[in-house]
């Protein structure tokens, strides 16, 4: 006999808190599209466990009617490492910001996904510090004129998908929180993803940094300027102009689709590759370059949290199962 398949609604998913986001916030229209997946993939409710660390984003737990922790700034991939560690049969999701992912939590991050964990990681990108009134955060532009920058930023910002491709992420892609069905089709990709998956959000903070990416979301600029990566088709883009990419050496060079270069002569995406999805992370719209959103990369290694289980079952079956109160009481002990 065989289980039926859980039906469940995006509602399951709504808890009954109220959600404090400022009106308009970005973070609604992910938090709706993260409701509806989990009630489509098939997975038990309890065993969902939302983790987050310190931010706007981070209050997600709150709002997903399912386990979570909200936890401090910058560990949420600690505790959530941990938890699937010891409860592998778990799906583990991390929210987190750029503030929160990329500055005080860099380090737990890099770990994290250096040891690929079994871990689905939502980092929302707003190029600013929303919860704390609109400080510059290690995304912002340079030049950019904060609270903490009046003269603006001197700092270069990261480039958070070369980074996390350089710490060793297994799944990393990017999608754009007024992308209702793109970011859908992005966290099914994530979800179906055994290893580290990073998905990069673009995300409006309609209060301290108000329309940052606005010159390519809003139509008509997302057409000419958002290049939609999908695996075994050339990297073309556009509808009035036609562009595509070439490969020039080691970059990739922006070129015209007409009479010198065709449809054929771009590269076709191939997520495997990561030097390509090296490339693609570089890619910059204030340099005329598109920018790519979807799957930059999908490669394949064995997982932390597997490798720890097989090593307890190893140890079991040589040593037994132990005794904790028995260790504890055995050697050199002492009475105070």
């Amino acid at each position: 006999m065989t289980t039926p398949p859980l039906a469940y609604a995006k509602k399951d998913f709504m808890s009954d808190q109220i959600i404090r986001w400022c009106p308009g916030c970005g973070d609604y229209a992910i938090l709706s599209q993260v409701q509806t997946v989990f009630a489509g993939l098939g997975i038990a409710r309890e065993n969902f466990a939302v983790i987050s660390g310190i931010g706007c984003s981070s209050r997600f737990p709150y709002y997903m009617n399912t386990f979570g922790f909200h936890t401090i700034h910058g560990r949420a991939p600690a505790f959530a490492s941990g938890l699937k560690a010891s409860r592998p049969e778990l799906s583990v999701w991390v929210i987190s910001g750029d503030g929160d992912a990329l500055s005080i939590g860099g380090n737990q991050l890099a770990h994290t996904l250096r040891r690929n964990v079994d871990l689905n990681i939502l980092m929302f990108n707003n190029r600013i510090y929303g919860l704390t009134k609109g400080q510059y955060s290690p995304t912002s532009e340079e030049g950019k004129k904060t609270s903490s920058t009046p003269m603006g930023s001197i700092d270069h910002p990261f480039q958070p998908l070369r980074f996390v491709l350089g710490a060793g992420a297994t799944l990393v892609a990017r999608s754009i929180d007024t992308f209702p069905a793109h970011l859908r089709d992005t966290l099914i990709a994530a979800n179906a993803h055994r290893g580290s998956s990073f998905v990069e959000i673009y995300q409006n903070c309609n209060i301290f940094n108000d329309g940052a990416f606005d010159s390519f979301t809003e139509k008509p600029a997302r057409d000419e300027k958002i290049l939609y990566l999908e695996e075994g088709k050339p990297l073309v883009w556009g509808t009035a102009e036609r562009k595509g990419l070439i490969q020039q050496g080691f970059a990739l060079k922006v070129v015209d689709i007409g009479e010198t270069y065709a449809e054929a002569d771009c590269v076709v995406h191939d997520p495997t590759n990561i030097s390509l999805a090296y490339a693609l992370a570089g890619l910059a719209p204030e340099n005329g370059e598109p920018v790519p959103v979807g799957v930059l990369y999908r490669g394949e290694k064995t997982t932390y949290d597997n490798d720890f289980q097989t090593q307890i079952a190893s140890a079991k079956e040589r040593l037994g199962a132990g005794d904790l109160q028995k260790l504890m009481a055995s050697g050199d002990t002492w009475v105070v």
